[in-house]
Order: C-alpha cells, then structure tokens, then sequence
C-alpha cells in the first residue's frame, strides 16, 4: 500500500520540467523584471522546477517550495537531470508565424496631418487577431487622437513578408486651430478598411507598414473620407 500511496506525489513533483544550476547561485526575484527585488537565491547542484515563462522570465519552485522569478540569463546556467543546457526559444520565425501579443510604434500620414501611433494586437490563431491602436495627429489647420479597434488577417503567416488585411471600428477627436473664430472640437465615429505588409528582422522584431482609409461620420451627414499611412517597428511574444 506504502508505493500505492507514495506514487501519486512523485508524478506530482515532476509534472514539472526540472532543471539544476550549475552556476553559483540562481536568483529569483518576486516578479518578471529587472525592477523586483531579488528575495531568495538557490544554491549549485540544487533544483528547480520550470512552472512558466513570461517574455524573458521563468517562473521557477525550489525543492523547498519557494517560487520565484528567475531571467532568461541565469537559466541559461542550468540544466536538465541528464546534464544536457537547458535550452529555449529566444523568439524566432516559428515565434513570428505563431504567437499571441505583438506591440509596435508608428510614424505616418492621417489626412495630411503627421502622425504617431501605437498598437498592441492579441492573436486567436495564426492568421485572425483583434488589434487596438491610439494615436495622434497634429495638422496645420487641427490637431486630433484616433482610437481604432479591429480585426486583422493575415494571409500567409510563415512568410518573411507577409500580407495582411485590416477593418474595424473607432473615434477621432479633432481639435481645429482657430484664428478669428473659435470653432468646436469634434469627436466623430469612423470605420476603417486596410492592408499592410510585416517583415521579419530577428528575434522578437519585425517591421509592419499599412495603409487605412477611414469614413468619419460626422453629425452634418457629410461623411468624410481620410487616408491614413504609416510604418514602424514591433515585437511579439
């Protein structure tokens, strides 16, 4: 009865992959970042057991129990129960192809008006995400931030240089410059419609360009149309 009962906690403790540090101490810190501090540190020949990442951080349980933090860095000083590194994807085009959270920043056109932006976009599988872009534009004769929320398609995820379409929805805010007249501000609802290409560079980075043509409905009844152009850098993970 005594294995029949020991069993169970044995599969128990390795459901977890375990690895060994081989330097002289692992740090772990109480959160995934340089900024939290380091609370416990584990011995050489100890062992950890790899519970899951996040970005660049493991979230690793000692053989006390003590769960913790550790970086990308100080993993790479440990290894497996065979003495094989223990080894991991640092972000690659198998990471590009498929992936869940991309971020990126912007420079472009919004109807002749300069324009900087920012995006974060959560995939539901390769191909189909749901995007949230901010942005603002400063013009010559008004300045203004766009909200935008949509899907994104992209064709043929495993290539370098891959396509992809864009539509959705969102509010502009437009703050017209006045001279003799002191106008309103406006504050419209848009839908857009676009495409774009992204291309990879290496590890977590790729480039993405794209063009939108927004309708703003404006409460005149003369819908107007802007173009919208911009490109910049962006990261997965």
């Amino acid at each position: 009865m005594l294995p029949l009962c020991i069993a169970p906690a044995v599969c128990d403790a390795r459901e977890y992959l375990q690895v060994f540090v081989t330097a002289p101490y692992l740090e772990l810190h109480t959160g995934p970042g340089r900024g939290y501090p380091v609370f416990h540190v584990v011995p050489r020949d100890e062992s950890v057991d790899v519970l899951k990442r996040r970005t660049d951080w493991f979230r690793v349980r000692t053989e006390r129990g003590i769960e913790g933090w550790a970086s990308h860095r100080d993993m790479l000083q440990t290894v497996l129960a065979d003495g094989t590194p223990f080894t991991f994807d640092f972000g690659d085009r198998a990471g590009f192809t498929s992936h869940r959270f991309e971020m990126g920043v912007f420079a472009g056109d919004y109807g002749g008006a300069t324009l900087i932006s920012a995006y974060g976009s959560f995939s539901f599988n390769r191909q189909l995400a749901a995007e949230l872009s901010v942005g603002q534009f400063l013009g010559n004769a008004s300045n203004g931030v766009t909200v935008d929320l949509g899907l994104t398609h992209v064709f043929v995820p495993e290539w370098r240089l891959s396509p992809f379409v864009t539509l959705g929805t969102g509010l502009v805010d437009i703050d017209p410059k006045a001279t003799l007249v002191t106008p309103l501000d406006r504050t419209d609802q848009t839908a857009y419609v676009g495409g774009g290409v992204r291309f990879y560079l290496a590890r977590r980075f790729f480039l993405r360009a794209e063009y939108r043509s927004h309708v703003v409905f404006t409460s005149r009844n003369d819908n107007e149309e802007v173009d919208e152009w911009k490109a910049g850098f962006a990261f997965f993970f």
